[in-house]
Parts: C-alpha cells; sequence; structure tokens
C-alpha cells in the first residue's frame, strides 16, 4: 500500500471521529517514526520548516522587528510589528514573554544581529530562532508564507512530528499539508518512507491511528 492521499484521508477520518467530543478545537498532528535513522546525523537532524498549503486552521501568531516602510506594510497586513527601539526597552520578563507568545518571529535583515542578541536567550530554547527577511522583500508574503508554516524538530529520538491542521478542516485538505510534510521528510532521510517509516495521524487528545501499518522487518 502506498502513501495515497485517499489513504491518509481514510486515517485523518478515523483519528478524528475517535478523538471527537473535547470542549476545544483540537489539532490533528502526524507522527512519522524513522527506525534506523540517527537522530545526531545530517539526515536524522530536522531543523527544517514546511510551508502548508492549506495552512493550520487556526491564527498563527507573527511579530515583525522592522522599521520604515517594511514596518509599515507588516501592520498593514495584520501583525503585530514593533521597532528595535521598542525591543531594547522591553525588560527580560517582556522578552520571555514575547518568546512565549509569538510562534514566528521575523526580523528585517539590517536589524538581525541586534535582534538575535536581544531575543536570542529566550527563542533558542524554544526552537523559535528568528526569521531574516531581505530588506528589499516583500514582508506581506513573507507573513502570508509563514502563517501556513510549522516547524520540523527533533532532538535525540529517532521521530520526528508536527501539527498539520485543525480536526474541523477537511479530510482531503489535511491530507495534503501531510503528503507536503512526508516529502520534505523523505527529502531529508533519501529513502521511500513506504519502506521503512511508521506513520500515525491523531487528535491533540485522541489515540493515534496509523497511516500504514509498519514495514515487515
Amino acid at each position: 500500500m502506498s502513501l495515497t492521499k485517499e489513504v491518509i484521508a481514510d486515517a485523518v477520518r478515523k483519528a478524528i471521529e475517535l478523538g471527537k467530543g473535547r470542549r476545544f478545537k483540537q489539532s490533528v498532528e502526524l507522527i512519522v517514526v524513522l527506525p534506523g535513522i540517527n537522530p545526531k546525523s545530517p539526515e536524522g537532524r530536522f531543523r527544517e520548516t514546511v510551508t502548508l498549503p492549506h495552512g493550520l486552521g487556526k491564527d498563527v501568531k507573527i511579530l515583525v522587528v522592522a522599521s520604515g516602510d517594511t514596518l509599515l506594510k507588516a501592520r498593514e497586513a495584520g501583525v503585530d510589528a514593533i521597532t528595535l527601539d521598542d525591543l531594547k526597552a522591553m525588560n527580560k520578563r517582556q522578552i520571555k514573554k514575547l518568546a512565549r507568545t509569538y510562534d514566528w518571529v521575523l526580523v528585517r535583515a539590517d536589524l538581525m544581529g541586534h535582534v538575535g542578541r536581544i531575543l536570542g536567550p529566550a527563542l533558542g530554547p524554544r526552537g523559535k530562532a528568528p526569521v531574516v527577511v531581505p530588506i528589499n522583500a516583500d514582508i506581506k508574503a513573507f507573513i502570508e508564507r509563514y502563517r501556513r508554516s510549522i516547524r520540523l524538530r527533533n532532538k535525540e529520538q529517532p521521530w520526528v512530528g508536527c501539527r498539520v491542521g485543525t480536526e474541523d478542516m477537511e479530510p482531503e485538505k489535511l491530507a495534503e499539508n501531510i503528503m507536503t510534510v512526508l516529502e520534505a521528510i523523505k527529502n531529508k532521510v533519501k529513502r521511500e518512507l513506504e519502506s521503512f517509516a511508521e506513520i500515525y495521524v491523531k487528535t491533540t487528545m485522541g489515540p493515534s491511528v496509523e497511516v500504514l501499518p509498519p514495514p515487515k522487518r
């Protein structure tokens, strides 16, 4: 059996059905176990950003640190945007709150040196390294991209997981998001996932559902 959109969508439907009944909108999560891949090796150490075709189904908090026209356009796009001076005026408690609050921090390239020194100690442990935005880039396009993006991260475990949407999204759209993530993983490990990986989907509070049975070893 191959990882087709239909196979993935069927697993998503089952996971949503098994996990339903909570009093909040649950995320749908993807978990990919990678037996035999050393998580310390280049192909097993994930520090990837993946942009999903259908987004995450919920608000993504973005902060822009910029100046001039970039700052104005970021505010026009409806996200929080501050100057370097605003950031310098914050105390350590405010910096830590900022790091907790925002999913992504986009920083204009000419400010990154200063911003990195201020925010790095708070963002680094959370795996939220600031994103560099070239000075002449279209900040609105960057914002739109990161509203639909997730991080693929692991530490020393031989698996990687992420949110791929919410339970109220169409299973077919969730399946397309999942296929995008799986393609990124395949490109990283340079192997067909069907040949060795274990792939599961689940809601936040629900049980895991196999997308494909684990391959025989």
